[in-house]
């Protein structure tokens, strides 16, 4: 498919599909988006419209069982993605899946053994993307030992104070996101990149505004925890701390900390600190230009589907770890118990 035109339909044209997804797509030469599917068919046709696709289809599968596309993007929220992946797959499309993977560990397995199933279609779920600039710098690091013995990590995601008042956010709507929680899976992604996967979970979680008004101004239950604490065994031998939460106001800007046994290393607002023992306090490490990470989500797809490299952000089978993290975290907080990891069936 070196030379050949790919053409692209899409399930599901929300912000980070118009803001990412398009404009990364159309920037390849020979990959066309043709067709666009959205929630009704008033929303697809002003979609089309407005993206200017020629296509704008009523129905998803119409569109995924469609001879005139080659390959899916799944910009729907997380409830959708199973079911698309797998008919899209079935119907011999190469698949692009908006994080986050799914709604739990099982059909995040289903969406694996589809693609497993078809190995010579490309299935890539959109990376996580905070952390791409440092990523390789920080396993860099590590490797060479700069921070000695890994022996801690923290993670602390918040500073915003509670909006009880808000509607209903398709986030806080366990029916659309199922067992995802804030930016849980996505800050997991990136920390398994860095130092691997959990063995063991333990959680509490806190819901603050029981009830949300949903978008026909109904009173509905919310079933989403806005404050979440997780102590993670490491795979590594490191034990991590986790905290997402919407109700930390004030708390500063979202950080990942790695304690060692002879330096720390600190990752917050896409800039890399460290010190080792002696130092009296961090200062911002420099990133040779060689080991700067970038977005090149839509590149790597059509790359892959071109026979021109592999999927590395990210694959199904890291997907499926940090799908089942989140299921793991649902489990001990609803148990009130450790849940080992892999899950059992």
């Amino acid at each position: 498919m070196t030379n050949q035109t790919i053409r692209v339909g899409i399930v599901g044209a929300g912000a980070n599909t118009r803001s990412r997804h398009i404009p990364g797509l159309r920037a390849i030469p020979g990959v066309e988006i043709v067709s666009v599917c959205n929630r009704t068919p008033e929303s697809s046709r002003n979609a089309a419209k407005q993206l200017g696709i020629p296509v704008a289809c009523d129905d998803w599968k119409q569109l995924v069982e469609s001879p005139d596309i080659d390959a899916v993007l799944i910009g729907t929220w997380p409830y959708m993605h199973a079911r698309v992946t797998q008919a899209a797959l079935a119907a011999n499309k190469h698949v692009l899946c908006e994080a986050r993977m799914a709604c739990d560990a099982t059909e995040a397995h289903s969406m694996l053994d589809a693609s497993r199933a078809r190995p010579g279609l490309v299935a890539q779920i959109v990376p996580s993307p905070y952390s791409l600039r440092v990523d390789r710098m920080i396993q860099r690091l590590l490797a060479e030992g700069y921070i000695g013995e890994l022996l801690a990590v923290d993670v602390r995601v918040g500073g915003a104070f509670l909006d009880a008042e808000s509607p209903m956010h398709w986030r806080q709507d366990f029916d659309l996101s199922g067992y995802n929680v804030l930016g849980m899976g996505i800050w997991y992604e990136a920390m398994m990149r860095w130092i691997g996967a959990a063995t063991r979970v333990s959680a509490m979680g806190k819901t603050c505004a029981r009830m949300r008004k949903d978008q026909n101004d109904l009173l509905r239950p919310v079933r989403v925890p806005e404050h979440v604490d997780i102590i993670a065994e490491m795979a590594c031998g490191a034990q991590a701390h986790l905290q997402f939460s919407a109700v930390t106001g004030l708390a500063g800007a979202p950080e990942a900390t790695l304690f060692g046994s002879n330096g720390t290393l600190r990752f917050s607002q896409d800039k890399l600190f460290g010190g080792k023992r002696g130092d009296i306090e961090l200062a911002e490490i420099d990133i040779p230009a060689e080991l700067q990470g970038r977005w090149r989500v839509e590149e790597e797809f059509v790359a892959a589907i071109r026979g021109q490299g592999v999927i590395t952000h990210t694959t199904f089978e890291d997907g499926v770890k940090y799908m089942e993290f989140t299921e793991a975290v649902a489990r001990s907080m609803a148990r009130g118990a450790c849940v080992t990891l892999p899950l059992e069936p």
